[in-house]
């Protein structure tokens, strides 16, 4: 339980009132065992009416844990500066892991770092960069796990995949920018903003960890111990920083009684449930009757699919457009970690290769383009290869795929192909993913509807160069400004027939 997901805390829940309604009917008592190596452990006891704790001896190294003197602007600038001091300074047999915040900070570096690595003095030894994150295919990540040749140095950028998914031998030293990317959710807005924010402190003990696995080691922390100081205890769980629709959906399709009141372990804000159950309204899920929030038809057919209210609704809406094959493609796509594989060196190459993929409808359509190509050559790997395709992440897109399509007959509903109908698939996004739509202004920046808050496509959408007047888009990206990702080109009728009463106050084609 060291990762509190959204679907540990609802179970949680679920297994404590189990345990409740089993000691009301007399029955044997229902036995809960949980485990963690860095769980709030009296929070859980507390939770769980104040069970036993067993603590068992893990076997730690000690670590040597280095702050910085003063607080660091530029967490990259220091991060190089602390990978060559140590690389002069400690034996090439001692690996180095960096805990980054994501892709493209990680591959910025490692270029420097090769960059640099070339024009070392003589007597300074050789070192092999290596990134590891969620979208680079399997091939690359099993890098890290190889050992270096000898006299050589392993430096391993990471994004917090390392901080407990993987345990990589070897590592001697990490260095902790104390940065980590993590979704955030605003009640008032009702949008999830994914946004570079500071580690818990359990995170930067869970980091530093990872030096201490195999015998003692060192752990640079690029910040200074005032600020480690003022860091939160424990990360905030997830379930405190999400869009609660989803859970709340599930939670009355389980025929939980007062889901508002539900006994969450860290109990969400009064404002996020109240956005969830609005959420669910103007989707169609739920009705209000009497001060009771009620599940509708539709919402119940929502909550047979695994997924986000939004997605669920658009493959529910897909055969009144004749497109349910390519909404349910186009979902899975967007429901598994990153299928494509960008290296920023090797720019040109990944541009040519998606040129032949590349739709002026937006990403959904461009990504559908490469499922097709992909399952026209049966995955292929050299085929993969050749258009930067994570292999692996398209073999579970297609096992996404065949689960939502049994979901989907199973609710007897006609499963059908718009060929190359692709304005069917645009128009059934508008429909159901209208609560993330965006307006053009005359200054050629866009709105969130939804908020009217300013938002920019990111670089990364094939339509950067494009000023569509509408689109809705897949998440929010905040760094330098806040970015729309995964963008679909749509009319503005469409999301008045979608939403009439909802956009009637919005766009600005209904005032004209």
């Amino acid at each position: 339980a060291h990762e509190r997901t959204v679907h540990t805390d609802v179970l949680f829940g679920v297994v404590k009132a189990a345990q409740r309604r089993r000691r009301e009917l007399n029955k044997v008592p229902l036995k809960v065992i949980v485990m963690s190596a860095t769980m709030d452990v009296d929070l859980f006891s507390e939770y769980f009416n104040k069970s036993p704790v067993l603590y068992l001896e893990g076997r730690q190294h000690p670590i040597q844990i280095y702050y910085t003197k003063q607080p660091q602007s530029d967490y990259l600038q220091a991060a190089l500066v602390s990978v060559f001091q140590i690389h002069q300074e400690a034996p090439p047999s001692h690996d180095i892991l960096v805990f980054m915040t994501g892709q493209e900070e990680i591959e910025a570096l490692a270029r420097t770092c090769r960059d640099i690595a070339k024009h070392l003095p003589d007597g300074c030894g050789s070192m092999v960069v290596i990134p590891l994150y969620a979208s680079l295919p399997p091939a690359q990540q099993l890098r890290v796990f190889q050992p270096a040749a000898k006299g050589c140095r392993k430096v391993i950028l990471s994004t917090n995949i390392a901080e407990t998914s993987v345990t990589i031998s070897g590592i001697k030293y990490v260095i902790d920018t104390g940065m980590v990317k993590a979704k955030r959710f605003n009640p008032d807005s009702g949008l999830e903003v994914l946004a570079v924010q500071r580690v818990s402190k359990a995170q930067a003990w869970q980091r530093a960890g990872r030096a201490g696995r195999e015998d003692s080691g060192f752990c640079y922390r690029l910040y200074t111990e005032q600020e480690f100081d003022s860091l939160i205890p424990m990360t905030v769980p997830e379930i405190q920083r999400c869009n609660l629709a989803g859970v709340m959906l599930q939670l009355m399709a389980l025929g939980i009684p007062d889901v508002m009141n539900f006994d969450f372990m860290s109990k969400p804000s009064s404002e996020a449930i109240r956005s969830a159950v609005e959420h669910l309204e103007l989707l169609g899920a739920v009705e209000k009757k009497k001060e009771q929030v009620l599940l509708t038809a539709l919402g119940k057919k929502m909550a047979s699919f695994p997924l986000e209210p939004r997605y669920a609704k658009t493959i529910l809406l897909s055969p009144d457009y004749a497109c349910s094959e390519e909404i349910l493609s186009i979902v899975s796509l967007l429901s598994v970690d990153s299928v494509l594989y960008n290296p920023p060196a090797r720019r040109d190459e990944v541009l040519a290769a998606r040129k032949k993929f590349t739709s002026s409808e937006g990403d959904h359509v461009t990504l559908l383009n490469i499922y097709r190509a992909f399952k026209k050559v049966s995955g292929n790997k050299e085929w993969c290869r050749e258009n930067f395709v994570n292999s692996r992440n398209m073999s579970l897109v297609k096992e996404v795929q065949a689960q939502l399509r049994e979901i989907f007959l199973k609710l007897n509903l006609k499963l059908e192909s718009c060929g190359s109908d692709t304005g069917r698939v645009r128009r059934c996004f508008a429909h159901g993913m209208f609560l993330n739509a965006a307006e053009l202004q005359l200054d050629g920046s866009y709105l969130a509807l939804n908020t009217h808050q300013p938002v920019a496509i990111h670089p990364s959408s094939v339509l950067f160069q494009s000023k569509p007047a509408y689109v809705v888009f897949n998440e929010l990206l905040h760094t330098s400004r806040c970015y729309m990702r995964d963008l679909c080109l749509v009319d503005a009728d469409w999301l008045l027939d979608a939403a009439p009463e909802y956009f009637g106050r919005k766009l600005h084609i209904a005032k004209s």
